[in-house]
């Protein structure tokens, strides 16, 4: 088979997505399937690629959090059919250990399908309309497309009466921020909960919490981001920007009191401290505010990358607290992404709210507003061209 269709490359660290003409020589393989992709969200891991010293391989198609519909099975043992509507997720063996186990997002191969070059079947498959080969699947998806060809593993039939076009996120940004409250911690009626950044992971883990029956204070430094934490169900605290760096793009705005205090203010909303905290800022003083606000045996959790040394003030892992990197919410998509789904259905989780949807034309314009903070989660949608 031979198709030709719409795909956004990003062919630089320095260059701008390209909307172009891409081909697949190859339909699906045993054991994967190609979807028509209704809707793809744009994640910080697809930016941050711009900035990984060139330990991913590009040109590339990039996109990870895709949704649509199976036009083509490659083979009878993909567990799904033509005309399934599906969340993609991220890719894994199936066999090591962790995978065995329970925990794919801990997969022993994990990087090198994700992030450095996918699986061997998929190579030199995907190429662009002069012929030139494209990385293969970029987290086992490259669907900032029209189409996409995945491993049947990493899909998950969803409900054909949701909005398919706007579920990609749940296959990783609101799937690590919920599952981290689900799976991670295990929060329930009555535990506390802090939660360090209201973006699209944090926001998501609000919703989880409150779902959960818990008490949960949200800090960032932004009004607008505290206001949506608030209208899902948290307490809002705002944290000094002046004593914070700024993400890319945002500005910083006028100061408030102090972080110095943030600790005190957290224990005091939480009867003593809070039982658990995440992290989604990877910064250090907010790390270290995180572990000072907990009470005896607290957990912390930290989803984003850190990118230097963390040093740890005295005192901060004393009477058991605990810290740990916490991956794709210790998900496994298939139980996970339908659980969120019901909870969306029953009203209880409302990720829809954070969603701002774009033409995929229109991927350069939405990942300037990602980056400015003029939107929480961008999903971009293909408008049809080829097939």
């Amino acid at each position: 088979m031979t198709m030709r269709f719409g795909a956004a490359v990003l062919r630089s660290y320095e260059s701008r997505f390209a909307v172009e003409e891409v081909i697949l020589s190859q339909g699906p393989a045993d054991g994967e399937i190609l979807v028509r992709i209704a809707g793809c969200g744009m994640c910080r891991t697809d930016l941050a690629v711009r900035h990984s010293a060139g330990r991913s391989p590009l040109p590339a198609v990039l996109g990870h959090e895709g949704a649509g519909v199976v036009v083509e099975t490659g083979g009878p043992d993909t567990g799904l059919s033509v005309g399934d509507h599906v969340v993609l997720s991220f890719d894994s063996c199936g066999h090591c250990r962790n995978c065995l186990g329970a925990a794919p997002a801990y997969c022993d191969s994990f990087a090198a399908l994700n992030l450095f070059g996918g699986r061997k079947e998929s190579a030199a498959r995907f190429t662009d309309a002069a012929g030139g080969e494209l990385a293969p699947r970029w987290f086992g998806q490259s669907s900032f497309a029209e189409f996409a060809v995945v491993s049947a593993r990493n899909a998950v039939r969803v409900d054909p009466a949701l909005p398919v076009e706007l579920l990609g996120p749940l296959g990783c940004g609101f799937l690590t921020g919920a599952g981290a409250v689900f799976n991670s911690f295990g929060v329930g009626p009555g535990d506390t909960i802090a939660v360090f950044g209201a973006g699209a992971v944090g926001l998501a883990a609000v919703m989880a919490a409150t779902a959960a029956g818990a008490v949960t204070v949200a800090v960032d430094r932004y009004p607008e981001r505290l206001a949506l934490a608030e209208r899902f169900g948290a307490i809002p605290l705002r944290v000094a920007s002046a004593d914070l760096p700024s993400p890319p793009g945002l500005p910083s705005r006028p100061s408030v009191p102090s972080r110095l205090d943030l600790p005190d203010r957290i224990r005091r909303l939480t009867d003593g401290g809070a039982q658990f905290a995440l992290d989604t800022t990877a910064s250090a003083q907010l790390i270290n505010d995180a572990l000072r606000s907990l009470r005896p045996r607290g957990h912390l959790g930290l989803v984003a990358r850190l990118h230097s040394a963390l040093p740890l003030e005295p005192g901060t892992l004393d009477r058991g607290r605990r810290i740990s990197h916490i991956c794709e919410g210790d998900a496994v998509p298939g139980l996970l992404i339908p659980r969120l789904t019901g909870l969306w259905q029953a009203g209880r989780f409302p990720f829809d709210q954070l969603i701002r949807t774009y033409p995929l034309a229109d991927i350069n314009e939405a990942e300037r507003d990602c980056d400015a903070g003029r939107v929480v989660k961008p999903v971009l949608v293909p408008e049809p061209t080829g097939g």
